[in-house]
């Protein structure tokens, strides 16, 4: 390829570690591309600046500008990229290959600043490049055998590898001006002492968990309340790309994590090995395992850490916040009265404008209750409901819903993996989704049909049964109920099975009754939506206002 003055070029400017960004790599590689499309007189398209980014990953949608890059290839928007050097490119050989494939594929070509020029469309480019690429792995991977290696021997040697636990500090602090001094005299064995507050908190949980009456979500509260944040200092970034760091709330995960560690019995872990370690241990070997085995009998039953697992609740596993959609928690105080509450402290969720708030179970119960006896059907219901299912063509948009939804998985977990959500968030949107593809499944004329038989006998069925038999009755009919217990105090939407979809489509409300379903599903959305939204009280409850409402659409 001949390079003239009409070249298009554009610059790919990569560091692999996010505290490169703001320092000297990047600007540097960016004005050596700069003076070198103005000696040779190209014309400067874009700038792709990739950071904390491993050219070392083995796919190319783990580097989202790089694949932006190659996909502006197939648009011919340029004829040249600028690389520093070959291995801010790619230090994987087959990535190096496949992407290079594309730019030869498009007729475009690809030069570095630091080695000799490389033109991939001609047969001796190419051999070039797959040498130097080649090299570019091979050099990468031996950095990495180095590195294995000196990781191992500190193990060995006893010594922390990596971000030093909750709980603990180092000997040693960074200066204003980037040098490190040490802040301890003498140096404690292995670099790190016991932190005073942090230490006996760790010392706490431990404590409270192996006595066997808390859970963790509780000792993740105590730890929030007390001021305490999580050790993230990484900076990665969010949802909306912005990148973030700092320290987070505690969660019941992290609380797991930190009751798991060995680490805070005086051991180094490095692989499957329990190493001793120089660091003075936080809890003895013999409570460690005690709350080791309390662990296990915990999990996946946090009922029976409750005084009374016999309690019963109408709404419970329905019951979502009509804000943040996620579950709420239904507890019994000690005063004996029952609430429903939104998580709060426990889920590092605090985003959400209705965070910890609660509402008596007495309130929304009875809006259920009203709304179930509220319920009709008229004689016709059935040939309605069928005359819904064939007109919607209910099979396809229930088959392109869920494809669209598992997609949405996948594309969350990429990003999750490629650093682009926090742990959170990943976890708050992978919940909602999993709800939603639960729910979406193809309804068939028997199943709407037995479907309306249940909700013509509800009534007689209804007041015949215990309050345990009631919520059966509602978890058959219904997969969510939201609730504003923040402003209206009341039932806003519901999310029927979808066998019950058609059938709330055509039921109607008694007259007498206060509470009435909105027929029409509840979106702006041309395919439709699962959720109905309900009206309370003798004025009608007004409409979600509209960040509820683009909750609900969600």
């Amino acid at each position: 390829m001949l390079m003239n003055e009409a070249k298009r070029v554009v610059a790919y400017l990569r560091v692999s570690s996010v505290s490169q960004i703001d320092g000297y790599s990047l600007d540097a590689q960016e004005r050596l591309f700069k003076e070198l499309c103005k000696n040779r007189g190209w014309q400067i398209i874009n700038i792709y600046r990739e950071e904390g980014r491993s050219a070392h990953v083995d796919s190319i949608n783990k580097r989202p500008v790089f694949r932006k890059l190659l996909d502006d290839v197939k648009k011919g928007q340029f004829d040249l990229v600028v690389v520093h050097t070959l291995d801010r490119w790619s230090r994987n050989l087959r990535i190096a290959l496949e992407s290079l494939g594309i730019l030869g594929e498009f007729g475009v070509g690809l030069v570095s600043v630091s080695e000799s020029n490389i033109d991939y469309s001609t047969p001796q480019g190419m051999f070039q490049m797959q040498m130097m690429g080649a090299f570019a792995q091979y050099g990468s991977e031996s950095l990495s055998v180095h590195v294995k290696k000196g990781i191992e021997q500190r193990a060995v040697e006893g010594k922390h590898n990596g971000t030093i636990p909750f709980g603990y500090e180092s000997c040693w602090e960074k200066s204003e001006n980037g040098e490190k001094r040490r802040r301890c005299n003498p140096e404690h064995p292995g670099g790190i002492h016991i932190h005073r507050k942090e230490g006996k908190a760790v010392k706490e949980l431990f404590k409270r968990y192996a006595i066997g009456t808390v859970t963790l979500s509780q000792l993740a509260k105590y730890l929030n309340d007390s001021g305490f944040k999580t050790r993230n200092t990484k900076k990665i970034e969010d949802a909306c790309g912005n990148l973030t760091s700092g320290p987070k709330l505690f969660t019941g995960a992290s609380v797991r994590g930190i009751l798991h560690n060995p680490f805070y019995t005086g051991k180094i872990k490095h692989r499957d090995k329990l190493l001793p370690g120089l660091h003075k241990p936080l809890v003895t070997k013999k409570l460690f395992n005690m709350v080791q085995d309390t662990m296990k009998k915990n999990s996946g039953r946090s009922e029976t850490l409750q005084s009374k697992p016999q309690r019963e609740y109408l709404l419970k596993g329905l019951a979502r916040c009509a804000y943040c959609g996620m579950p709420m928690w239904a507890q019994t105080y000690h005063n004996g009265r029952k609430y429903y509450r939104e998580h709060k402290g426990s889920r590092s969720i605090d985003q959400c404008i209705a965070h910890g708030g609660t509402i008596p179970c007495e309130i929304v119960d009875k809006q259920m209750i009203e709304l179930v006896s509220a319920i009709e059907l008229k004689g016709t219901w059935l040939e309605e409901v069928l005359s819904i299912i064939s007109l919607k063509d209910e099979v396809n948009r229930v088959a392109k819903e869920r494809e669209q939804v598992t997609v949405k998985l996948k594309r969350m977990a990429r990003a999750y993996i490629d650093g682009l959500l926090p742990d959170s968030e990943y976890s708050r949107q992978k919940k909602l989704l999993e709800l939603n593809l639960e729910s979406l499944v193809v309804p068939d004329y028997n199943a709407s049909e037995e479907a309306g038989k249940l909700i013509m006998n509800l009534p007689s069925l209804w007041n015949k049964a215990t309050l345990s038999e009631q919520r059966k009755l509602l978890v058959n009919m219904l997969d969510a109920v939201y609730i504003d217990f923040k402003k209206s105090k009341s039932i806003i939407a519901v999310k029927p099975k979808p066998p019950f979809k058609p059938i709330f489509q055509v039921a109607v409300s008694k007259k007498e009754s206060k509470i009435r379903i909105v027929n029409e599903p509840f979106s702006n959305k041309p395919n439709g939506s699962s959720l109905f939204l309900v009206e309370t009280g003798e004025g009608r409850t007004p409409r979600p206002e509209k960040v509820t409402q683009d909750l609900l659409q969600d």
